[in-house]
C-alpha cells in the first residue's frame, strides 16, 4: 500500500457502502473481508481496494450466495492464483442458481401480468 493511497475510516466506509460498522467488523472477523490495515492507534483504515471488494461481496449477496460460500470464495482468493479453477466453479454454480431464480421469477411475472390483465378487463374469475 502506498503512502498516498486514500484511506477511509470505518465510519466513512459505512456512509459509502450502507453497511453498518457492526457488519464490516463481522465480515472481517469471519474472513469475508481481508484483514484491514490499522493506523498506529488501531483504527481501521480501508482502501479503495477494500471498497471494491465490498462492492463485489454486495453483488455476491444479491445472488443469494450463502455466507459460507462467500467466505470460501474469499479464502480461495487469498490462497492465490492456483485456486482460479475452484473460484470459477463456485461462480458458475452461483450463476446457474441465479438463472434458475430468474426463470422462476419470469414465470411468476407472467402469471401476475395475466391476472392484472384479467382484472383490468373486469373478467374476473375466482382466483
Amino acid at each position: 500500500m502506498s503512502l498516498t493511497e486514500t484511506r477511509y475510516t470505518i465510519s466513512e466506509v459505512e456512509a459509502r457502502t450502507g453497511l453498518t460498522q457492526h457488519t464490516l467488523r463481522w465480515y472481517e472477523r469471519i474472513g469475508l473481508m481481508p484483514q484491514v490495515d490499522r493506523s498506529h492507534s488501531g483504527q481501521r483504515r480501508f482502501t479503495d481496494r477494500d471498497l471494491d471488494w465490498l462492492a463485489f461481496v454486495g453483488k455476491l449477496r444479491a445472488t443469494g450466495m450463502s455466507v459460507a460460500d462467500m467466505v470460501r470464495y474469499a479464502e480461495l482468493v487469498r490462497a492465490g492464483e492456483h485456486t482460479s479453477e475452484a473460484r470459477r466453479e463456485l461462480l458458475e454454480r452461483t450463476r446457474r442458481d441465479v438463472r434458475a431464480r430468474i426463470a422462476e421469477l419470469t414465470d411468476t411475472l407472467a402469471v401476475l401480468d395475466f391476472k392484472i390483465e384479467m382484472y383490468s378487463g373486469r373478467n374476473c374469475g375466482e382466483h
